[in-house]
This record gives C-alpha cells, structure tokens and sequence, in this order.
C-alpha cells in the first residue's frame, strides 16, 4: 500500500513539460542565431569546443534532478505492517444508476454528477463503518468490494460515467441482488442505498428488496429528478447539443419514477428520499442509517508506513552532481581522436 505525503504537489510536475517546452524554443532561438551569423557550417567550425550533446546531456541531468527532486517532496510512503484493526460500523453497498436518462439535467449539473458528489460528501461522514460501490444500467456490475479506505472509494466513485456499463436499461433487481451477494458477513448490520431516477425497465426490483430484508439488509432508495422530467442531452465533439430521440423522432423524456422508489424502499425495511435542486436528499437518509445499530467489525489495514522520501533525493542530487561535472565545451583529449585527419 503507498501514501503519499504530500499530494498537493503533484501538480508541480507539469513544470517539467513547461521546461521541455522553454528549452525547445531555446534551442529554436539559438538554431535562428547561429543562421543568422553566416554559414551554419563554417560558424559549427568556429565554435569548434562548443559541444552540442554535452549542452543537451546537460539539460537531461536536470530535468531528471528536477523530477527526482518532485518526487521526494511527495514524499511517498510504503505500507510496512499489515494489522487487524477493529472498529464499530456497519457494511453499506452504494448502486449508483449509470443509465443514460442519469444524464438528464432538470438535476443540476445533471442527475449522475449530482448523485456522484452526494455519495462523495456521504463516504466523507463515515465513521467505522465499511462501503462498497455498484453501478448499473442493463446490468450491474460491482465497482468497490466492502472496504473501510475511504480513499479508495472516492478515487473509485470519480471514473464512474455513463459508458462504464456497456448495456442500457435500468436494472434496479440485478443491483440489489448483487449488492445482497457483495456482503461478506451475515453477523454485521448492513444497508443498500439506490441512488436512481427509478426508471425500471427489467427485472422486479420489490422482489429483490423483499429478498434483501429477509436477510435483515434494509433497503433505502434516493430519486434523482423531478416529476416533470427533462429530454436527455446529447454532446457532439464540438460541444453541440442535442436531445435524444425515440424511433418516431420524437424527443424523449426521462421522469422520475417515485412510486416504484417508495414500493422499493417499503419492501426493503428502509426509507425513500427525493432530490431537488437544493439537496440530494442524503441527510435524511444518512440520519436513518445511523440508526441502525453498530456492530464490531475486523479490517485489515496498513498502521505503518515507512518514508521513501530519501531515494528520490538521493537520485536528485546524483544527477545534479552529474550535471555540475558536465561543461558545454568539448574536452581536449576528443579533439586528438581525430581518426579521418590527415
């Protein structure tokens, strides 16, 4: 397992691109002068101890001195003891609708981002307990096993999109049967929250949440739209809009289907919440949950890390040293080695 010290100076990488970028305007600019002098060739023979690959050599040693050097500011750290840790939680399985009527923007940015940031803001106010991740379309498909990384939720949670399911539909049923299969140990509380538009075109999903409480799983669902609907947007690669249509040309629209979330939620022991533009709902919902009574649960996790830090600054200061000893001008034993002389 590897942590980072320092994730905020990630970004100082790209000062690597801006230096490739400068050096080669450079040596652009140079190339221009040296034309402008006379003959490229006859000046070459003028500047005879000006070494072209020491100068470029040179400019590597940096740019490596540079990465390393960025690297140990990082700081990266290596997980080095593995240890059971006990804590008081439950085991919670988020379905997140990646159907394409999630797109749908009467939900602002559009039903899918909204529901992405309230999942992102309901992993953040958890305490001890362990989440996993489904999403699901024509079928589901598990994203993140139970884990009590919260960080490798969130970093999960951010690359989930439309096209991560290759099937449309809206399988509410399959969702909930897989998240049942997902959880691990009977003897801890668990809870499913499906966070959908409630359009459900294939399977039972009631039957599937009857299913889940019969195991003492409550079931609880958040409906992301309004009642009104909204036409599902279309983007070109030129960021041209257009709605999406049915077979006759009509355009066609995507409404919340809150009675079949509220039958949902009663057949799985749980609670039902509807978004708005306001809020998502998830208060409510998160409320509930803690109810549910907390039981001890056994993780494995990482409870020491060693710092790497020191490598990176070594190998920094390597090509530093390599740079310094580096001059542009040719040394004068290169100059004997003249095999084609007279």
């Amino acid at each position: 397992m590897i942590q980072f010290g320092h994730k905020e100076f990630f970004w100082a990488f790209l000062l690597l691109l801006v230096f490739v970028l400068l050096y080669g305007l450079y040596r652009r600019w140079r190339k221009r002068a040296v034309k402008s002098l006379g003959d490229p060739e006859l000046v070459g023979k003028m500047m005879l101890h000006r070494s072209g690959f020491k100068a470029g050599y040179r400019f590597v040693m940096l740019l490596l001195a540079l990465f390393f050097l960025i690297a140990g500011i990082i700081d990266p750290k290596v997980g080095s003891r593995l240890e059971t840790v006990k804590r008081k939680g439950i085991d919670l399985m988020v379905a997140l609708d990646v159907s394409n009527s999630m797109l749908a923007e009467d939900i602002r940015p559009n039903r899918l981002d909204r529901a992405k940031m309230a999942v992102s803001n309901l992993i953040d106010k958890l305490n001890g307990d362990r989440v996993g991740l489904i999403v699901f379309a024509g079928r589901a498909y598990k994203q993140l096993p139970l884990t009590a990384d919260y960080g490798a939720a969130k970093l999960f949670l951010s690359t989930v999109d439309t096209k991560i399911v290759p099937s449309q539909g809206t399988a509410i049923g399959a969702a909930i049967q897989m998240a049942i299969k997902s959880f691990d140990n009977p003897k801890h509380n668990r809870a499913i929250v499906i966070i959908t538009d409630g359009e459900n075109h294939q399977d039972d999903a009631v039957a599937a949440a009857k299913t889940a409480a019969s195991k003492g799983i409550k079931v609880f669902t958040i409906g992301m739209g309004l009642p009104d609907g909204s036409p599902i947007p279309i983007y070109d690669g030129s960021g041209n809009k257009s709605f999406l249509k049915d077979r006759s040309g009509k355009v066609v629209i995507t409404k919340l289907n809150e009675a079949m979330l509220r039958e949902i939620a009663v057949a799985g022991n749980g609670a039902y919440a509807r978004a708005n533009n306001a809020n998502v709902g998830l208060e409510n919902i998160l409320n509930k949950i803690n109810k549910i009574q907390k039981k001890e649960l056994e993780t494995k996790q990482f409870t020491d890390y060693e710092h790497r830090f020191q490598f990176f600054l070594a190998w920094a200061i390597l090509f530093l040293i390599l740079e310094v000893v580096t001059k542009d001008r040719k040394s004068k034993w290169t100059d004997k080695l003249d095999f084609f002389g007279k």
